[in-house]
């Protein structure tokens, strides 16, 4: 089948890579522009971009691909069979999504109709979910409001973070996607039900900022989702530090402490009390302006002891 490919970043360089594998053409990838990156700010290309470039296929990066007639242009020259969307980063014109054969399919890391939007991955860790999922729907003009084509279900681990579980997702949709492919003639598309819908709106770097005065729970669920963007923070004597990696000790109670205040420093890490009376304990972090380093280390350099304690903003 002739396809024309639509992404951005490595989940769906990992897509595009299981199409080719399965002996699908794909004629073009269109994928965001180079973006400055790096203490540098050095342009870098997308994953997809580079991959496309190694495989010898042609590479379009419109600013705007709804606003670029271009881009229209050269797909109308040879249209495809079907256009695949994987993260694209961008809204899709409707003269594009209609204009292959089979139109257009996108690959959404949950179960749709939940978790509509640009985090679902993060959004289900954020609301504790047991369980998510990949979909493949038939693209259409509104956010993630196709008719379903395929589904299929994915555990979440316990102490998973976002990057952990995106690439399980990346994995498991990438299977899927070759496996719809193949199946297009046949498949007969779902309506989804808009009344069960729930949303992942995008993320803010503010998001990231901890209150210690919340759940140890709630604490862990948000660590674990910003694992990777924007990375959960917070302050210690002015300093801002991003919170990489830590549990929540369901067992442990703080013996007495406000809300971010430290109960203990050792070679386990540094237990901070929260809100609900329960205790997280930090594993890895990084100060601002300097590398990622073990909880201890960090308080060992720091010379951290217990009753000094962690705050929800630099003042």
């Amino acid at each position: 089948m002739n396809i024309v490919f639509l992404g951005s970043p490595e989940t769906a360089r990992l897509c595009l890579e299981r199409i080719l594998d399965a002996g699908h053409i794909v004629q073009l990838a269109i994928t965001q522009p180079d973006r400055p990156a790096g203490r540098g700010r050095r342009l870098r290309p997308s994953p997809v971009k580079r991959f496309s470039l190694e495989r010898d296929i042609p590479v379009l990066q419109p600013g705007r691909v709804r606003r670029d007639p271009e881009v229209l242009k050269v797909l109308e020259t040879s249209p495809p069979d079907i256009n695949v969307v994987v993260a694209y980063g961008q809204i899709i014109p409707a003269s594009i999504i209609y204009l292959p054969r089979f139109n257009s399919i996108n690959l959404h890391f949950s179960l749709l109709p939940r978790y509509r939007g640009a985090a679902p991955v993060q959004w289900a860790l954020l609301k504790g979910e047991i369980e998510t999922g990949v979909t493949i729907f038939e693209l259409n003009e509104k956010m993630d409001e196709g008719p379903i084509l395929t589904q299929r279900p994915l555990p979440i681990f316990p102490e998973e973070n976002a990057c952990q579980l995106e690439s399980r997702l990346a994995d498991l949709g990438a299977e899927l996607l070759v496996e719809t492919i193949g199946r297009i003639h046949t498949l007969k598309a779902v309506a989804q039900d808009h009344d069960s819908a729930s949303y992942a709106p995008l993320l803010k770097k503010e998001d990231g900022r901890i209150d210690w005065t919340g759940s140890a729970e709630n604490i862990d669920r948000q660590i674990r989702a910003f694992q990777s963007w924007p990375s959960a923070f917070t302050f210690l004597n002015r300093q801002r530090i991003k919170i990489l990696a830590g549990r929540w000790l369901e067992e442990n109670r703080c013996l007495s402490g406000d809300p971010g205040e430290i109960q203990a420093a050792g070679p386990e890490g540094l237990d901070v009390c929260c809100g609900d009376g329960q205790i997280y304990r930090i594993l890895k972090l990084q100060p601002e302006n300097k590398p990622a380093m073990p909880a201890h280390s960090f308080a060992l350099g720091a010379r951290l002891n217990p009753g000094q304690r962690f705050n929800n903003d630099a003042d």
